[in-house]
């Protein structure tokens, strides 16, 4: 029997998280894809996560391709990759429209992620070796690759931190560190293995997050502690002025602008330039944005305090 779409939505918005952290390219092209998808998968009773693996299976691939001196076979990887980037979009909206978002599937959709960007970065590493470039290659796609997750995961971090304080918690998939490790204690490694191996990830990720960015863990704990039933209007309205200028940056570190980039410089057979390009320009942003973010989280968390 086909899922149970739950209250099937007059127009796609109802599919977003919220239009405000949606990229142009992700309103205007992947969600409105992602959203037949999504109606298309769940007449076929898929669920979210088997499309996040199918996604992932289409994007190591195109990682693959990638490795070839052809530009043939590397546009065919390009469009392999927007495909494996549209199923990512379209998991998501799946979950919403038939309401069977968990944890478990966001944990799953962030290490497909990270597993596409893997068979990039391994694959354009390997046609430069090819190419004649010397063996530090590899030190230079391993900087790069640690940067993207950095960013990445604080991209990811400040968009939920966005929708948590801005739209609300019930919206907000923003998960403490605590809370997290303390469910991954309840699990067994012999009785729930793949839930546990997936909580191990998410834990130690969400540590890393909080690590970069203390001040909005203090924020959130602090209107935890004295909002506990809901984040006040006023509040949600003053982060949401205080955060959204910085706020449209942090696209710039999300996957678009990687594609884009990674596309240019295969068009130009220049594909250690994206190792460079992430080296510098992206790690300066995260830099700035970071700073930034933690300056304001800073500011609101001395409001909240000062009001009781």
């Amino acid at each position: 029997m086909p899922a149970q779409i739950t209250q099937l939505p007059a127009a796609l918005e109802a599919t977003y998280k919220t239009r405000e952290v949606e990229g142009i390219l992700d309103l205007y092209f992947y969600r409105k894809i992602g959203f037949w998808l999504a109606r298309f998968f769940a007449r076929l009773n898929l669920t979210p996560s088997a499309v996040t693996l199918m996604g992932g299976v289409f994007g190591v691939f195109a990682g693959h391709l990638y490795y070839y001196r052809d530009l043939r076979i590397n546009v065919a990887g390009m469009l392999l990759h927007v495909w494996a980037n549209a199923l990512d979009n379209a998991d998501g909206q799946l979950a919403r429209l038939t309401n069977k978002k968990s944890r478990q599937g966001r944990i799953l959709d962030s290490l497909v992620d990270h597993l596409i960007f893997f068979s990039v970065y391994l694959h354009l590493t390997l046609r430069c070796l090819n190419e004649g470039a010397s063996p530090a290659i590899w030190l230079l796609a391993l900087a790069a690759g640690a940067s993207h997750a950095l960013q990445a995961m604080a991209a990811d971090y400040c968009r939920n931190a966005y929708i948590y304080f801005a739209k609300g918690k019930a919206q907000a998939d923003f998960d403490s560190y605590s809370s997290l490790l303390a469910d991954y204690r309840k699990l067994d490694w012999f009785r729930q293995p793949w839930d546990k191996f997936l909580h191990a990830v998410y834990v130690r990720a969400t540590r890393q997050q909080e690590v970069l960015s203390p001040g909005l863990r203090q924020l959130r704990d602090t209107v935890t502690l004295q909002f506990a039933n809901d984040i006040p209007s006023w509040l949600q309205n003053h982060y949401r002025n205080v955060i959204r200028p910085t706020f449209k940056l942090w696209g710039f570190l999300m996957t678009n602008t990687r594609m884009f980039f990674l596309f240019l410089f295969l068009i130009m057979d220049r594909p250690a330039w994206f190792f460079w390009v992430e080296l510098t320009g992206f790690n300066i942003l995260f830099v700035f944005l970071i700073l930034q973010q933690e300056m304001k989280s800073r500011s609101l968390l001395g409001l909240a305090r000062a009001h009781p």
